[in-house]
Order: structure tokens, then sequence, then C-alpha cells
């Protein structure tokens, strides 16, 4: 691996441990001819999951879209970033463990209210009113009464 201060290619491996929930490897490297440390990360290269949206098109599963969504729901609520980095992670794991090459938004957003739900109420509430897309305020009400039983 070249080194990120001198462009060198000749560096080693000083330490090695997992890392992001046994994801990846966190690898403590240092530079033979500067001697600098430097870390990097070693992770699993997935094939692409598919996300067949509403419409029936097609797009490639993007995390930020997830974490983007999930950061919404939870503005100005008691939920760490942390809380959520776990929540995410949590989520893709969960989808990619299906084990298909395509799945659906709906199936993703099951998950994600059901995960929400645990976190925190009222984040579930929003990411839920803006998902379910409630035409009315009857529909929202009895969404509320089937979560608060």
């Amino acid at each position: 691996m070249k080194c990120p201060y001198c462009g060198h290619d000749n560096t080693r491996v000083v330490d090695s441990r997992p890392a992001d929930d046994n994801t990846a490897i966190r690898r403590r490297r240092m530079c033979d001819s500067c001697g600098k440390r430097f870390t990097s990360y070693e992770k699993v290269e997935r094939l692409p999951l598919m996300v067949i949206k509403k419409d029936q098109n097609r797009e490639v599963f993007n995390r930020g879209k997830l974490e983007g969504g999930i950061i919404r729901a939870c503005h100005k609520r008691p939920v760490s970033a942390q809380d959520i980095k776990n929540l995410v992670d949590s989520i893709e794991i969960e989808v990619y463990s299906q084990g298909d090459q395509e799945v659906s938004s709906s199936y993703i957003g099951e998950i994600v209210m059901d995960k929400l739900k645990e976190l925190d109420a009222v984040a579930y509430v929003r990411f839920a009113s803006v998902y379910r897309e409630f035409k009315d305020v009857d529909s929202f009400m009895e969404a509320l009464k089937k979560m608060i039983k």
C-alpha cells in the first residue's frame, strides 16, 4: 500500500484488529521510507444490491440515502450519532444477509420502521408519516393508535 505522506509503496502492517462490528479489518501501517504511521481498512467487496422502488425502477442500494432518512426522522430527538450509525449498520446487515441481489424498497422501509419503533417513538412516527404517505389525518391517527397498543 502506498504511503499517504511520502507516496512510497513499501509499507508494512504493524497491527491488525477487527473494526466496524467485525465487518472490516483495521490495519495500522508504517512506511519504511519516512517512518510515519497511518491506518487503513480492509472490507469485503460485495456485489451491488439493487433496490426495487415503488414505481418498479431499480437503483443501487445507497447507505447514504438510508442514513439521511433516519437522520431526518431523528432530528432534534435524544438519539446519538452512534445510535444512528448502529441502526444503519444493523439494517444494512439485515438487508444484505437476505442473500438476494434485489430487494424491494418496502422491505427496507419495514425494517427501518421496526427498528425506529424500538429506538424512538417520535422518530418512528416521523418516518412512518413520510413512508406510508398518509392521505389524511384519520389514516395518520389510526396508525398512531396501532403503535400505542
